[in-house]
Protein backbone atom coordinates (compact mmCIF):
# COMPACT_ATOMS: atom_id res chain seq x y z
CA UNK A 1 0.00 0.00 0.00
CA UNK A 2 1.37 3.36 -1.66
CA UNK A 3 2.01 6.14 1.36
CA UNK A 4 -1.01 8.23 -0.22
CA UNK A 5 -3.85 5.05 -0.21
CA UNK A 6 -2.91 4.86 4.04
CA UNK A 7 -3.23 8.77 4.29
CA UNK A 8 -6.48 8.37 2.73
CA UNK A 9 -7.65 5.10 4.74
CA UNK A 10 -6.72 7.08 7.70
CA UNK A 11 -8.42 9.86 7.09
CA UNK A 12 -11.59 7.91 5.83
CA UNK A 13 -11.83 5.92 9.06
CA UNK A 14 -12.04 8.98 10.79
CA UNK A 15 -14.21 10.57 9.46
CA UNK A 16 -17.49 12.09 10.98
CA UNK A 17 -20.49 13.45 9.57
CA UNK A 18 -20.94 17.24 9.97
CA UNK A 19 -23.72 19.61 10.00
CA UNK A 20 -24.91 20.49 6.08
CA UNK A 21 -27.68 22.08 4.47
CA UNK A 22 -29.13 21.67 0.93
CA UNK A 23 -31.59 24.22 0.06
CA UNK A 24 -34.87 21.86 -1.45
CA UNK A 25 -37.48 24.90 -1.60
CA UNK A 26 -39.74 27.76 -0.12
CA UNK A 27 -42.78 29.45 0.02
CA UNK A 28 -43.76 32.61 1.30
CA UNK A 29 -45.74 33.22 4.16
CA UNK A 30 -46.81 36.31 6.20
CA UNK A 31 -44.46 36.63 9.61
CA UNK A 32 -43.65 33.18 10.20
CA UNK A 33 -42.23 32.74 13.40
CA UNK A 34 -42.06 29.62 15.47
CA UNK A 35 -42.43 26.20 13.85
CA UNK A 36 -43.20 22.49 14.41
CA UNK A 37 -43.79 19.84 12.18
CA UNK A 38 -46.63 17.62 13.09
CA UNK A 39 -46.54 13.91 11.23
CA UNK A 40 -50.29 13.57 12.05
CA UNK A 41 -50.76 16.00 8.96
CA UNK A 42 -47.57 15.91 7.59
CA UNK A 43 -47.44 19.55 8.13
CA UNK A 44 -46.01 22.52 9.86
CA UNK A 45 -47.82 24.51 12.95
CA UNK A 46 -46.50 27.92 12.59
CA UNK A 47 -47.22 31.07 15.32
CA UNK A 48 -46.74 34.52 13.93
CA UNK A 49 -46.96 36.14 17.43
CA UNK A 50 -50.38 37.36 16.55
CA UNK A 51 -53.64 35.74 18.24
CA UNK A 52 -53.95 32.40 16.34
CA UNK A 53 -51.28 30.25 14.86
CA UNK A 54 -51.98 27.86 11.74
CA UNK A 55 -51.50 24.79 10.23
CA UNK A 56 -50.10 24.36 6.63
CA UNK A 57 -48.93 22.03 4.14
CA UNK A 58 -45.14 21.50 3.58
CA UNK A 59 -45.62 23.65 0.61
CA UNK A 60 -47.85 26.64 2.53
CA UNK A 61 -51.25 25.34 1.78
CA UNK A 62 -53.62 26.50 4.85
CA UNK A 63 -55.21 23.40 6.71
CA UNK A 64 -56.80 25.34 9.76
CA UNK A 65 -56.00 28.18 12.73
CA UNK A 66 -56.29 28.15 16.26
CA UNK A 67 -56.22 30.39 18.76
CA UNK A 68 -55.64 30.30 22.49
CA UNK A 69 -56.98 32.12 25.68
CA UNK A 70 -53.67 34.54 25.91
CA UNK A 71 -53.07 37.41 23.77
CA UNK A 72 -51.15 36.15 21.08
CA UNK A 73 -49.01 33.38 20.45
CA UNK A 74 -45.34 33.45 19.73
CA UNK A 75 -44.02 29.79 20.34
CA UNK A 76 -45.89 26.26 19.25
CA UNK A 77 -44.75 22.91 19.69
CA UNK A 78 -46.17 18.92 20.32
CA UNK A 79 -47.00 17.82 23.42
CA UNK A 80 -47.44 14.15 22.69
CA UNK A 81 -51.32 14.30 20.88
CA UNK A 82 -51.50 17.93 22.14
CA UNK A 83 -49.97 21.14 21.56
CA UNK A 84 -48.59 23.94 24.24
CA UNK A 85 -48.49 27.38 23.22
CA UNK A 86 -46.49 30.26 24.67
CA UNK A 87 -47.25 34.26 24.49
CA UNK A 88 -43.11 35.17 25.15
CA UNK A 89 -44.43 37.33 28.39
CA UNK A 90 -44.22 34.17 30.63
CA UNK A 91 -47.39 32.37 30.03
CA UNK A 92 -47.83 28.74 28.41
CA UNK A 93 -51.21 26.92 27.78
CA UNK A 94 -52.00 23.43 26.61
CA UNK A 95 -54.60 22.71 23.47
CA UNK A 96 -56.18 20.41 21.44
CA UNK A 97 -55.30 20.45 17.63
CA UNK A 98 -59.04 21.77 17.00
CA UNK A 99 -57.81 24.52 19.22
CA UNK A 100 -59.63 23.64 22.34
CA UNK A 101 -58.33 24.34 25.99
CA UNK A 102 -57.39 21.35 27.71
CA UNK A 103 -56.53 23.82 31.05
CA UNK A 104 -56.07 27.53 31.84
CA UNK A 105 -52.75 29.01 30.68
CA UNK A 106 -50.26 28.60 33.46
CA UNK A 107 -46.81 30.82 34.34
CA UNK A 108 -43.20 30.06 34.07
CA UNK A 109 -41.85 30.11 37.90
CA UNK A 110 -39.70 33.15 37.29
CA UNK A 111 -42.73 34.83 36.06
CA UNK A 112 -41.59 36.25 33.12
CA UNK A 113 -39.89 34.79 29.74
CA UNK A 114 -39.22 35.82 26.84
CA UNK A 115 -40.32 32.67 24.96
CA UNK A 116 -39.20 32.59 21.07
CA UNK A 117 -39.27 29.23 20.85
CA UNK A 118 -39.64 25.66 22.12
CA UNK A 119 -40.10 21.95 21.87
CA UNK A 120 -41.02 19.04 24.45
CA UNK A 121 -38.30 16.57 25.28
CA UNK A 122 -39.21 12.55 25.47
CA UNK A 123 -39.16 13.03 29.81
CA UNK A 124 -41.89 15.61 29.42
CA UNK A 125 -39.71 18.69 29.97
CA UNK A 126 -40.08 21.61 28.00
CA UNK A 127 -37.21 23.28 26.25
CA UNK A 128 -37.34 27.17 25.98
CA UNK A 129 -35.20 29.72 23.83
CA UNK A 130 -35.18 33.42 25.74
CA UNK A 131 -34.16 36.76 24.28
CA UNK A 132 -33.84 39.69 26.92
CA UNK A 133 -32.31 37.86 28.93
CA UNK A 134 -30.72 35.30 26.82
CA UNK A 135 -31.17 31.80 27.56
CA UNK A 136 -31.76 28.22 26.97
CA UNK A 137 -33.97 26.22 29.20
CA UNK A 138 -35.66 23.14 30.52
CA UNK A 139 -38.86 23.13 32.44
CA UNK A 140 -40.55 20.88 34.22
CA UNK A 141 -44.19 20.59 32.60
CA UNK A 142 -45.77 22.93 35.18
CA UNK A 143 -43.07 25.51 34.50
CA UNK A 144 -40.48 25.36 37.38
CA UNK A 145 -37.20 25.94 35.77
CA UNK A 146 -35.16 22.98 36.12
CA UNK A 147 -31.94 24.59 34.32
CA UNK A 148 -30.66 27.23 32.37
CA UNK A 149 -27.32 28.23 29.77
CA UNK A 150 -26.68 31.53 29.56
CA UNK A 151 -26.23 31.64 25.51
CA UNK A 152 -23.99 34.42 25.44
CA UNK A 153 -21.78 32.22 27.24
CA UNK A 154 -21.19 30.49 24.40
CA UNK A 155 -18.51 30.79 21.53
CA UNK A 156 -19.66 32.43 19.86
CA UNK A 157 -22.38 33.99 21.46
CA UNK A 158 -26.21 33.36 20.78
CA UNK A 159 -27.28 36.60 21.31
CA UNK A 160 -30.80 36.32 19.31
CA UNK A 161 -32.03 33.02 19.94
CA UNK A 162 -35.41 32.47 18.20
CA UNK A 163 -36.58 28.92 16.96
CA UNK A 164 -35.77 25.78 17.96
CA UNK A 165 -36.27 22.20 17.16
CA UNK A 166 -35.16 18.71 18.75
CA UNK A 167 -33.99 15.70 16.38
CA UNK A 168 -35.59 12.94 17.99
CA UNK A 169 -33.02 10.47 16.02
CA UNK A 170 -29.54 12.23 18.02
CA UNK A 171 -31.05 14.21 20.47
CA UNK A 172 -29.78 17.21 19.09
CA UNK A 173 -31.33 21.01 19.31
CA UNK A 174 -31.01 23.17 16.63
CA UNK A 175 -31.39 27.13 17.39
CA UNK A 176 -31.43 29.71 15.00
CA UNK A 177 -29.87 32.86 16.02
CA UNK A 178 -31.52 35.98 14.34
CA UNK A 179 -30.31 38.76 12.08
CA UNK A 180 -29.58 40.98 15.35
CA UNK A 181 -27.33 38.29 15.81
CA UNK A 182 -25.31 36.17 13.86
CA UNK A 183 -27.58 35.19 11.44
CA UNK A 184 -26.87 31.47 12.01
CA UNK A 185 -27.96 28.06 12.48
CA UNK A 186 -26.30 26.29 16.08
CA UNK A 187 -26.61 22.68 17.11
CA UNK A 188 -26.09 21.63 20.49
CA UNK A 189 -26.16 18.14 21.92
CA UNK A 190 -28.79 16.52 23.95
CA UNK A 191 -27.26 17.83 27.06
CA UNK A 192 -26.94 21.87 25.57
CA UNK A 193 -23.02 21.33 24.62
CA UNK A 194 -22.95 23.32 21.51
CA UNK A 195 -21.43 21.25 18.47
CA UNK A 196 -21.51 23.50 15.42
CA UNK A 197 -22.87 26.83 13.43
CA UNK A 198 -23.86 26.76 10.20
CA UNK A 199 -24.54 30.20 8.76
CA UNK A 200 -27.48 31.08 6.81
CA UNK A 201 -27.16 34.84 4.86
CA UNK A 202 -27.39 32.99 1.29
CA UNK A 203 -30.70 31.33 2.60
CA UNK A 204 -32.37 34.61 4.23
CA UNK A 205 -31.96 37.01 6.87
CA UNK A 206 -33.66 36.90 10.08
CA UNK A 207 -34.18 33.22 10.86
CA UNK A 208 -37.26 32.88 13.63
CA UNK A 209 -38.65 29.48 13.61
CA UNK A 210 -37.20 25.89 12.95
CA UNK A 211 -39.25 22.44 12.30
CA UNK A 212 -37.50 18.88 11.93
CA UNK A 213 -38.99 16.52 9.79
CA UNK A 214 -36.80 13.58 10.73
CA UNK A 215 -38.23 10.86 8.82
CA UNK A 216 -37.10 12.13 5.70
CA UNK A 217 -34.17 14.46 6.99
CA UNK A 218 -35.77 17.64 6.23
CA UNK A 219 -35.29 20.87 8.15
CA UNK A 220 -37.60 24.07 7.84
CA UNK A 221 -36.66 27.41 8.53
CA UNK A 222 -38.56 30.26 8.87
CA UNK A 223 -36.99 33.80 7.55
CA UNK A 224 -39.11 36.94 8.60
CA UNK A 225 -37.15 38.85 6.29
CA UNK A 226 -38.78 38.08 2.92
CA UNK A 227 -41.84 36.41 4.83
CA UNK A 228 -40.59 32.65 4.04
CA UNK A 229 -40.33 28.83 5.09
CA UNK A 230 -37.05 27.43 3.26
CA UNK A 231 -36.69 23.77 3.42
CA UNK A 232 -33.38 21.69 3.47
CA UNK A 233 -32.30 18.36 3.22
CA UNK A 234 -29.81 17.92 6.16
CA UNK A 235 -27.25 16.25 7.88
CA UNK A 236 -26.68 16.73 11.29
CA UNK A 237 -23.25 16.58 13.16
CA UNK A 238 -22.45 12.63 14.06
CA UNK A 239 -19.63 11.45 15.96
CA UNK A 240 -16.58 9.58 14.40
CA UNK A 241 -17.39 5.66 12.99
CA UNK A 242 -21.19 6.79 13.88
CA UNK A 243 -23.77 4.78 11.98
CA UNK A 244 -25.90 6.16 9.74
CA UNK A 245 -29.01 7.85 11.70
CA UNK A 246 -32.05 5.30 11.43
CA UNK A 247 -35.48 7.32 9.94
CA UNK A 248 -37.48 8.79 12.84
CA UNK A 249 -41.22 9.69 12.97
CA UNK A 250 -42.87 11.05 9.89
CA UNK A 251 -46.50 11.46 8.51
CA UNK A 252 -49.05 9.70 10.00
CA UNK A 253 -51.29 9.41 6.58
CA UNK A 254 -48.67 7.89 4.37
Amino acid sequence: MTRLMILFALLWGTSAAALELTQTGAFTLNRPASLEYDPDFCGLWIANEGPEAVLTTLDGYELRRIRSDMGRIKAIALEGSALIVADGRGNFQRLTKDGAAIAPPFTISSSWADTEGMVVDADGSIITVEDDPEYLSWLAPNGQILRRINTLSLNPPLSEAQGIARDPRTGHLLIVDDLEGTNSLYEFDANGTLLSTAPLLEYGTDPEGIAIRPGSGQLFIAFDSGASVVSFDYTPTLPEGADPLPPGSDCAMF
